[in-house]
């Protein structure tokens, strides 16, 4: 838990890469990430005040949360946006240099569970992996170079 709030530090830390994203990918797809990024920090602030789920299991939440994040995330990418972080390093590497952006999404992901693994409960790690897995398995399978373009 920090004293900044998620919404806050998470668009806070997406504010340097946009520099990356502007130098390498160009200026429509910072635009569009940006106005991505706004728009969940948006949402996350303001998403307590809108859902409350009196019961929701937990492995549940973590597939159909993971298939949730994760097709979003493909209509991103295939609009040419991403949701900052290692979203914009993702798309650079797919259209650079051929390296899928939902398995090199999945090997960051893993690294960051590695870590989670001193920190978190095993039920709770168990759940953060398989939701995980969801996400970046909708991207794996579904992104692909030339498969659809939403942008000219």
């Amino acid at each position: 838990m920090t004293v900044v709030p998620f919404w806050l530090l998470f668009f806070l830390l997406n504010l340097p890469l946009y520099v990356l994203a502007v130098w390498r990918i160009g200026w429509p797809f910072a635009i569009r990430t940006f106005m991505a990024v706004s728009l969940d920090s948006l949402f996350s602030r303001s998403m307590g005040a809108w859902v409350d789920f009196a019961q929701l299991d937990p492995t549940y939440a973590a597939v159909m949360g993971g298939g949730l994040c994760g097709t979003g995330m493909l209509m991103l990418f295939r609009h040419g946006a991403g949701l900052g972080g290692v979203n914009i390093l993702a798309v650079y590497l797919q259209e650079r240099h051929g390296i899928r952006a939902g398995y090199f999404q999945l090997v960051v992901d893993l690294a960051i569970l590695g870590a989670a693994f001193f920190v978190l409960s095993p039920d709770r790690l168990f759940l953060s992996f398989l939701g995980t897995a969801v996400v970046n398995m909708v991207l794996a399978i579904n992104h692909k170079p030339g498969r659809y373009l939403g942008f000219t």
